[in-house]
């Protein structure tokens, strides 16, 4: 079954240990991407995020405005879309398509602070309701 570990030892050694990296690449290297977001806001300030869209062929699906729903977060930060043209570059679509921009506003910031953000984009789309979700470390400041 393992025929290949019947080589020369330093062969064998040499193969366990590139089997060994490749699976820790595999297994660890999204963990460490997921985490590498993070904002960083004063308070009374207001950051764009990201685009939101939902498209077919290069075609928005999308049915009205996604809504966007804080799962966890500080209070003193407020999350909303705003409508506009996008266009969805990572597709390589050349004309833009409806959708919006996520946008995050800071008030009433009191003093620095550390806390997480989770939130989730629903659509409606002519192929059914759909969702995404992201997280973003969040640094606060007065």
């Amino acid at each position: 079954m393992f025929g290949w570990l019947n080589v020369v030892p330093a062969t064998r050694i040499a193969a366990l240990a590139i089997v060994s990296i490749c699976f820790a690449v595999m297994c660890g290297g999204n963990e460490a991407r997921a985490q590498s977001r993070t904002l960083v806001i004063k308070n009374g300030e207001t950051i764009e995020l990201h685009t939101v869209f939902f498209i077919a062929s290069c075609r928005s699906i999308m049915i009205g405005l996604p809504e966007v729903e804080v799962v966890e977060g500080p209070p003193e930060v407020t999350l909303s879309i705003k409508e506009g043209e996008v266009l969805p570059r990572n597709f390589n679509c050349a004309k833009p398509v409806a959708g919006g921009t996520v946008i995050a506003t800071a008030k009433n910031v009191a003093e620095a602070k550390q806390a997480k953000l989770t939130y989730r984009i629903k659509y409606k789309t002519k192929d059914g309701d759909r969702q995404t979700a992201r997280n973003y470390a969040v640094s606060l400041f007065p």
